[in-house]
């Protein structure tokens, strides 16, 4: 995660996508131009999920059976999946790295505190 975020910084210089730190009402704009960008895509995550969805649906209504429909629309969204995870990490980065947050530390952090907590959610195991 180090070296994406580095990767990151460098790639948004060279594509002059940098958050503007010029003043702050430019830095906040900026950040919630970015933020709204983010959201657009993980929408688009969200899109590619429907898609798939309909692709397990339609086959499921075609005779297949549910796990070989679910597999086959898996295969068809993987790769356009890929690209708009891709988008969202390019913009977690480029947040992240303006407020200087190491996102690979932050994320092992809230691993460990995610299980330590009292109030986890309950799953019934499959009998």
């Amino acid at each position: 995660m180090k070296e994406m975020q580095r990767f990151a910084k460098v790639y948004q210089q060279q594509m002059n996508w940098e958050i503007n730190e010029e003043n702050y009402e430019k830095s906040r704009a900026s950040l919630l131009n970015n933020y709204m960008l983010l959201t657009t895509e993980v929408a688009e995550v969200a899109e590619e999920l429907r898609k798939g969805f309909n692709i397990t649906n339609k086959n499921i209504q075609n005779g297949m059976n549910d796990e070989e429909a679910f597999r086959i629309a898996k295969e068809v969204i993987k790769q356009d999946l890929g690209k708009e995870f891709a988008d969202c990490l390019a913009y977690i980065c480029k947040i992240a790295n303006f407020f200087e947050v190491d996102l690979e530390e932050s994320f092992y952090s809230k691993m460990e505190e995610v299980k330590n907590r009292e109030n986890k959610d309950i799953r019934l195991q499959k009998r």
